[in-house]
């Protein structure tokens, strides 16, 4: 009997009343499952997971009992044994000078003081303090802090005839005091407002004098000065009186710290020798005691 073909043989199988599922068993599996096939699938892969939901079982009961608008004490743990609190701040050793100042010229440099603490050089300025001036090319000077305030008095433009033509310059008077006692007058000359009012300062701190005062701001006695065609008369008043004088005597009486005092101006008005006036009218003043030691007696003889 000869052998069935290959198309009698597949007609046959089709006509076999098979489930599907077992018509696809008898085929192979593709090769791309057969790697997921041989390895061994986990358990949590064959567990449906639910997707989680906002719970609405949560115990709040604690919340209950509790009143927000109540004073809650706090109560703080015990210390543990053994336990030494730290000492307080004002129990501490004070700083030395020598600490303080090396802080300072951390946070602000050594020009802060002019001392180098912590061996820096003194002469290294920041930035910020140097100060470029809107007048000519040069630099500005620091303003010197040593106490006296300044009050210029006059700025005059003077004119120095030479063989080529004629210089212009400017000449300032300038009073400093540190309004405790001490004024001085100077003047200046310079090609420009600014180097004149310095040079006027400078030479004022060095023509510096003490202003003999009572307890009442006033001079002790009268006196009466001149400088040259000007005239300066000098009277103590009562407390409360004020200054009562007018140009360059007023302000060098403010600068010195004289607050009850009357000033007249007699013959120049030149404010320069007004003000050099009134300086030699204030030298010519003396203290009570100083007049009870010339005469060697007790203060209390000179009002008798």
């Amino acid at each position: 009997m000869a052998a069935p073909s290959l198309s009698s043989a597949l007609n046959t199988l089709s006509s076999l009343s098979l489930p599907t599922s077992s018509r696809f068993s008898l085929l192979p599996p593709p090769p791309h499952k057969l790697s997921l096939l041989s390895k061994p699938l986990h358990h949590a892969a064959l567990v449906s997971v639910p997707k989680s939901k906002p719970s609405d079982d949560i115990d709040t009961s604690f919340f209950d009992s509790v009143n927000p608008n109540a004073d809650i004490v706090f109560t703080p743990p015990e210390a543990p044994e053994g336990f030494v609190p730290p000492p307080s701040f004002d129990d501490g050793l004070l700083e030395t000078d020598e600490e303080i100042a090396s802080a300072y010229e951390e946070l602000y440099g050594p020009a802060y003081s002019g001392v180098s603490v912590l061996g820096n050089d003194v002469f290294v300025m920041d930035s910020k303090v140097k100060k470029d001036t809107g007048f000519g090319s040069g630099a500005k000077k620091e303003k010197v802090r040593d106490g006296f305030e300044e009050r210029v008095v006059q700025v005059r433009r003077v004119t120095k005839v030479v063989k080529g033509g004629k210089q212009l310059r400017f000449r300032a008077v300038v009073v400093v005091g540190d309004k405790k006692g001490q004024v001085g007058v100077g003047v200046g000359k310079a090609k420009e407002v600014i180097a004149a009012v310095q040079k006027s300062a400078v030479n004022a701190r060095r023509n510096i004098v003490k202003v003999p005062m009572t307890k009442y701001s006033t001079f002790p006695h009268r006196s009466d000065g001149d400088y040259g065609a000007a005239k300066v008369m000098l009277r103590p008043a009562s407390p409360g009186t004020g200054v009562i004088a007018g140009g360059s005597v007023r302000i060098v009486l403010e600068m010195a710290g004289v607050e009850n005092a009357l000033g007249k101006q007699i013959g120049s008005n030149n404010a320069l020798n007004n003000a050099r006036a009134t300086v030699v009218a204030v030298q010519k003043m003396k203290q009570f005691r100083e007049v009870a030691e010339e005469r060697g007696i007790p203060m209390e003889e000179l009002w008798k």
